[in-house]
């Protein structure tokens, strides 16, 4: 669902950035505004980005490989952190090279109506382009405040277009401020303010894309509500009796990986070990649907091993590091 949600998102915002850049740079061209500029290259960039996210959510279908055996599902990560850098560096800094530019030496605007009237057509094509990215990400959302889905949500497509499109429409309210205060003052200088503020805000934003990536790229476990369903999914109260250690990884955005260590019960026999592993692994494959990859290790639950707490040291990549640290 994350994803044809994703993609239609994304194309929407492909369809209307392309048609804005266009805009952006015949209003450009006539009126000799860098706001209607920096705004023309911001378009062009985010037109490039939800390309990357198309590319990336194709390349993440192949199928595994000997070589990459859990498949290329971090693939769609890996193209939603470059759409960060292509943001910040393309978007935002010649915003604030143009804007700076425009400074140090203004001039009066030509054929005021173009920008205006080009921003005015941006701003209603970028408003349906983001209301369909918040239609498709409600069907995602629940209950989370809009801040915990871009923070949490495991599949990137979303929020880097809802991210986006914000930018894009804030953007454009503050390069027809720009434009109205130097048609309004007659001074150029405040055309070249309002681009400095749009590079400001394309950088803030490519900021938080490339934080919230990066965690994905490292891998994130599963969200606490899926840990649950698994660990209720794990255990029959016969034979898998408890969750010794449990560890769970995203794959990809609907894919997930759980190994997990379970406790059974000291006289069983191999062949029910074996047959409660498998009871368990399809409990957890029928309660948590992205979890497809599996890997169960059976063992003696020990009372008093289990009352020394979790052993620190085999958490993958060294010791847990508690608040106190």
């Amino acid at each position: 669902m994350s994803a044809s949600g994703g993609t239609k998102a994304i194309v929407a915002a492909l369809g209307a950035n392309l048609a804005i850049a266009v805009s952006k740079f015949v209003a450009f061209a006539f009126s000799g505004s860098s706001s209607m500029l920096a705004e023309g290259v911001h378009s062009l960039a985010d037109s490039g980005n939800q390309a990357l996210l198309l590319v990336g959510g194709k390349k993440a279908q192949r199928e595994a490989t000997p070589q990459h055996p859990f498949g290329y599902g971090r693939e769609r990560y890996i193209y939603a952190f470059l759409v960060s850098i292509i943001l910040f560096s393309v978007g935002g800094m010649f915003a604030l090279y143009e804007g700076y530019q425009k400074i140090l030496h203004p001039h009066e605007l030509d054929n005021w109506y173009w920008p205006v009237g080009v921003l005015v057509f941006a701003i209603i094509a970028e408003s349906l382009s983001f209301r369909t990215a918040i239609k498709e990400s409600n069907a995602l959302r629940g209950n989370k405040s809009w801040k915990d889905f871009i923070r949490h949500a495991k599949a990137p497509e979303l929020p880097v277009v809802l991210l986006e499109d914000l930018g894009a429409l804030v953007g454009l309210v503050l390069a027809l401020g720009g434009v109205g205060l130097a048609l309004l003052t007659g001074d150029g200088v405040w055309d070249g303010i309002g681009t400095l503020l749009i590079g400001i805000l394309l950088i803030l934003i490519a900021v938080v894309l490339a934080l919230e990536t990066k965690s994905l790229l490292l891998g994130e476990a599963a969200g606490a509500e899926e840990v649950a369903k698994i660990e209720k999914a794990l255990v029959d109260g016969d034979t898998v009796t408890g969750i010794i250690h449990m560890r769970t990884l995203h794959l990809g955005p609907e894919e997930l990986l759980v190994a997990a260590k379970v406790a059974v019960q000291h006289d069983d026999t191999a062949a029910e070990v074996a047959t409660a592993i498998n009871a368990a692994e399809a409990r957890v494959r029928e309660s948590v649907p992205i979890a497809r990859v599996i890997y169960l290790e059976p063992d003696i639950y020990n009372e008093v091993e289990a009352a020394k707490g979790p052993d620190t040291e085999a958490t993958p990549g060294g010791p847990v590091q508690t608040a106190d640290h």
